[in-house]
């Protein structure tokens, strides 16, 4: 997998999501006490973070799987040719 191609998975998949939950966070602090629901929001946005990274390490693991499988077939094409 190209390096840029993973960095902008990984951006989208878990940067972008974080950056979220950071800036609720900070506005929630700025507030002082935050209403329930913010609380519900931010809660259900940290669930949502976690989730998306389980399937971004999914995808991950799929990716890296492809590759070798890939590669596998490509040197016993090299060898058998």
């Amino acid at each position: 997998m190209e390096p840029s191609v993973f960095l902008a998975a990984l951006l989208i998949f878990v940067g972008i999501p974080a950056f979220t939950v950071l800036r609720i966070a900070r506005l929630r602090a700025a507030r002082g006490q935050p209403s329930e629901d913010t609380t519900a929001r931010l809660e259900e946005l940290e669930n949502r973070v976690q989730e998306l990274e389980q399937t971004q390490a999914e995808v991950q693991e799929r990716l890296d799987f492809a590759e070798r499988v890939l590669s596998k077939a490509r040197d016993e094409r090299r060898i058998g040719g």
